[in-house]
């Protein structure tokens, strides 16, 4: 999942990127405001992690051009304005959760997964991916195959989740760089051929019905073929 932080203090900003990179998520970071809404307008977001007090724009000003235009990508703030009237307004402007500075990454990132779970754009049952006997678990981070537990590192995981929310549809190298790893894809790496090659070492290898497939020329599809 793609997360857009918008924060003005650089220190914040590289604190929380980390964090979230760390759990699993694809951060992109904007400075102050106008950066922040024009990334919003032609970007996708899974959740914005939004400053009030921002320079060029202030982060009020940011959610309410968005809500206008009819964007529903959930919002978390983050801002030093700690009283009840500054939290409701955040919410009456259709903020989805509001922390307060200064703040435990652990909480800022239960708050996230709290609203990615309830968000407009996600389905409960997009919480469990299943394909054949495969089970991934979005929340707890778990993957089985049958019985057996399958331990994945973060990348490995978010293609895989990546895979299975498009299950049926031919991805593209493209767009699996740009939602797993933030980057324009190059046709001179293999990364993501690489990342393929060991996702299927642990997930189809020792398994049936395989469930990972080449498309040549184009990308990957994730269906079970005997």
């Amino acid at each position: 999942m793609k997360v857009l932080v918008v924060e003005d203090d650089p220190r914040t900003a590289g604190f929380v990127r980390k964090g979230l990179e760390e759990s699993g998520y694809v951060v992109d970071i904007a400075p102050d405001g106008l950066e922040g809404i024009h990334l919003a307008r032609n970007g996708t977001y899974d959740l914005l992690v939004l400053d009030v007090m921002l320079p060029g724009m202030d982060g009020e000003a940011l959610l309410g051009e968005l809500r206008r235009e009819g964007r529903r990508t959930p919002v978390v703030f983050l801002t030093a304005r700690g009283s009840v009237e500054d939290r409701v307004r955040g919410l009456t402007l259709g903020a989805d959760d509001y922390l307060v500075k200064p703040f435990a990454f652990s909480e800022l990132l239960a708050r996230v997964r709290a609203v990615l779970r309830r968000g407009p754009e996600r389905q409960a049952a997009a919480l469990v991916l299943t394909a054949a006997d495969l089970v991934l678990e979005v929340s707890p981070r778990r993957v089985r195959r049958g019985d057996k537990r399958i331990e994945l590192t973060p990348k490995e995981f978010a293609l895989l989740e990546l895979l299975l929310r498009h299950a049926g549809e031919v991805v593209s190298r493209t767009f699996i760089a740009e939602r797993v790893w933030d980057m324009n894809f190059d046709s001179g790496t293999n990364v993501v051929d690489v990342h393929i090659r060991r996702l299927r070492a642990k997930v189809d290898d020792a398994f049936a019905p395989k469930l990972i497939h080449t498309v040549r020329g184009v990308g990957y599809v994730l269906e079970p073929r005997s």
